[in-house]
């Protein structure tokens, strides 16, 4: 028996106005092209697509928290990085779903995968570099790809979401030394007792600098998420295959290890031992 609101319901919708024609889901549903009859190839591909798309999901965020806090939207930022939190949260779980994948499933799939590794992500070049760990060399892989690349080298050479910030501080009257706000944008980001001691003035007097305390603690938030995120990588690499050298080349969990040991933010971690 059907009711009321269900005669409401429209069947007869076109392919291109109904819910298939706006996700586009023709083309998403047919990207997942197995190399192998390989089982468990499925699952090596579904969860690597849905990581890049998630990425570019905080890409679309980060971007417009880095537009907001230039226009001093603090208010409206925090909502996005509420959300980029519960996005990390998404990639941290995949990782779940992929150790899933015992050795000897992936012993027989990495054949298969050629030279392809993650190393090669240009989202994840992006999002590295939006966050602010910033790496000339680390575009060089892109250069057969020119939209790529141009895309890389903007970013690289771009204020990161950090840098933003911390022209926030410097509006607000903190001395925020020039060397850190009128820089090379493409240079790593270089630690500053001043801009520490900026922090520790925000954090001494929170009902004063409400605004900032609270944006101060999203961004550990996402510092801690991302490196959550590192830390399943490379649990569920070594879980996987051990020691051995990644598909793209790196040393695997030895170049995972390393990467682990970046703070994005590292002021509002040093700060809080002087609290």
């Amino acid at each position: 028996m059907t009711t009321r609101a269900e005669n409401a319901i429209k069947w007869d919708v076109t392919r291109a106005e109904g819910y298939g024609g706006y996700l586009c889901l023709d083309v998403l549903l047919s990207a997942q092209q197995p190399r192998s009859a390989d089982h468990d190839e499925m699952l090596f591909i579904v969860i690597h697509q849905a990581s890049e798309l998630w990425i570019k999901l905080l890409l679309h965020e980060l971007a417009e928290a880095a537009r907001l806090i230039r226009q001093d939207g603090i208010e409206d930022t925090l909502k996005i990085l509420a959300r980029v939190g519960r996005v990390q949260i998404q990639l941290i779980q995949s990782w779940d779903v992929l150790s899933t994948m015992t050795p000897h499933d992936y012993g027989r799939l990495r054949p298969h995968l050629g030279a392809s590794s993650g190393f090669q992500s240009y989202q994840y070049r992006q999002l590295e570099f939006l966050l602010g760990n910033k790496d000339s060399r680390l575009i060089d892989v892109h250069r057969d790809d020119p939209g790529q690349y141009a895309l890389l080298r903007d970013t690289l050479a771009a204020p990161s979401l950090y840098d933003e910030v911390l022209l926030l501080l410097s509006r607000r009257g903190f001395a925020v030394p020039n060397e850190t706000v009128m820089r090379d944008w493409s240079l790593p980001y270089e630690p500053s007792d001043a801009v520490e001691s900026a922090w520790l003035q925000v954090y001494e007097d929170v009902d004063k600098h409400w605004d900032l305390y609270d944006l101060a603690e999203k961004l550990v938030d996402v510092d801690d998420r991302f490196q959550q995120w590192r830390f399943r990588h490379l649990r569920t690499v070594e879980r996987i295959i051990g020691f051995k050298r990644g598909t793209g080349g790196s040393s695997g969990v030895p170049y995972l290890a390393r990467a682990m040991e970046l703070r994005l933010f590292p002021e509002l971690w040093s700060l809080r031992t002087k609290l």
